[in-house]
């Protein structure tokens, strides 16, 4: 399995979904944007901005989940040139330049509205899975909208779809947001000027491919199973698989939540005081 279908390839691009897709979420991007600099101005820490830039620039690395999870952003086959918004092409996979704005509205935002309430330690465990439900709902959104306007598709031979999109997906995406943020957070906790938080950068895809690639491998491999080996059944398995090991991740990153300010980390590292500067 795994072979892209010839429909699939030469089905026609939206022209009008994508350019509500390109403008509407640039659009939403400069809010955040926006919104990042202000909280970086007032809580003296660029965290906020570099956490939103961290994940545009990771969008770099798209291609190598397009293939891994049988995504196909929709081209135009009809004549017209340079009709497709695009960049830079790789692994064959035309790379709309909307997947960067994309990339920090789905993965950045928990950072600006729950990153500081986790950073002094207000948040518990049971807000981080209503975090992770919130961010699976906008993932569902956002995506069930693109996969059922011609804009993209995933193609591979997927179980508990909505509409055209697969659940497990959205479970995946929700899943590296709390990783990211989570770790993310604790990297804010732990650095002592602003140039510590350029460390975001490596952060973003080490959560993104740890939690797609780590995770979500059970699918990743049922997927691309040879004809002779390829079950729906074991589809089935594993997406169920998938999204159990989700739920024990985001249990598990509970157990890395920061402990309120003013106390001691379970590693020993002092908690920073409220009246400290952060990453000034």
């Amino acid at each position: 399995m795994g072979r892209m279908p010839s429909e699939v390839m030469q089905h026609e691009l939206d022209m009008i979904w994508q350019s509500i897709f390109t403008w509407a979420s640039w659009v939403i991007v400069a809010l955040m944007l926006a919104i990042a600099f202000r909280m970086c101005v007032q809580q003296r820490t660029p965290f906020y901005l570099l956490a939103c830039v961290a994940a545009g620039v990771a969008a770099f690395a798209e291609p190598l989940y397009d293939v891994a999870f049988d995504l196909w952003f929709y081209d135009v086959h009809n004549g017209e040139s340079g009709a497709m918004f695009s960049h830079f092409t790789a692994f064959g996979v035309v790379q709309p330049n909307w997947t960067h704005s994309g990339y920090i509205i789905l993965y950045a935002s928990a950072c600006l509205y729950a990153g500081r309430r986790m950073y002094e330690g207000r948040l518990r465990r049971k807000h981080l899975f209503l975090i992770w439900g919130a961010e699976i709902m906008t993932s569902c959104v956002f995506e069930v909208i693109g996969t059922g306007t011609n804009v993209y598709t995933y193609y591979g031979p997927y179980a508990l779809r909505i509409w055209n999109y697969p659940l497990v997906i959205g479970v995946l995406e929700g899943t590296q947001v709390v990783l990211f943020t989570v770790l993310a957070v604790q990297l804010w906790r732990r650095v002592s000027t602003a140039w510590g938080l350029v460390g975001l950068f490596a952060v973003f895809p080490i959560t993104m491919f740890g939690a797609n690639f780590g995770i979500g491998a059970p699918i990743i491999i049922a997927l691309h199973l040879g004809e002779d080996e390829f079950s729906s059944g074991l589809v089935w398995a594993a997406t169920l698989l998938t999204i159990v090991l989700c739920v024990l991740a985001v249990n598990g990153a509970s157990k890395f939540m920061p402990r309120p300010v003013g106390t001691s980390e379970p590693d020993g590292a002092a908690a920073p005081r409220k009246d400290s500067v952060v990453a000034a």
